[in-house]
């Protein structure tokens, strides 16, 4: 079992950026796939990045790509997100997700098996 625990969020401009963090305890880390997803009030939850256990492959949302890198360190069992030129439709609540072993599809947050409580990131225009 793998508990996760977002941080990092908070109030930015547009155009400006924010690391988001993931830290996770529990046993194998280096195992799970990981995922970021978010969640806007009134929308549904949506697949933001993934990243494989290696950290060899990568995903992103097109929204997002090219504005935001996903990266995991196993050594320290944390993946974080790094988010650059902000836009306030990226406006959510940020979720961390793990899954043991690989996706079927890792766009899908059916596939995940544990989540984090989430963190604020609010872009103001």
């Amino acid at each position: 079992q793998v508990q996760l625990v977002e941080s990092g969020g908070g109030l930015v401009q547009a155009g400006g950026s924010v690391r988001l963090s993931c830290a996770a305890s529990g046993r194998a880390f280096s195992s799970y796939a990981m995922g970021w997803f978010r969640q806007a009030p009134g929308k549904e939850r949506e697949f933001v990045a993934a990243i494989s256990w290696s950290g060899a492959t990568t995903y992103y949302a097109d929204s997002v790509k090219g504005r935001f890198t996903m990266s995991r360190d196993n050594a320290k069992d944390t993946v974080d997100l790094q988010m650059n030129s902000l836009k306030p439709e990226d406006t959510a609540v940020y979720l961390c997700a793990a899954e043991k072993g690989a996706w079927d599809d890792p766009r899908s947050s059916d596939e995940y098996d544990y989540w984090g409580q989430g963190t604020q990131v609010t872009v103001s225009s």
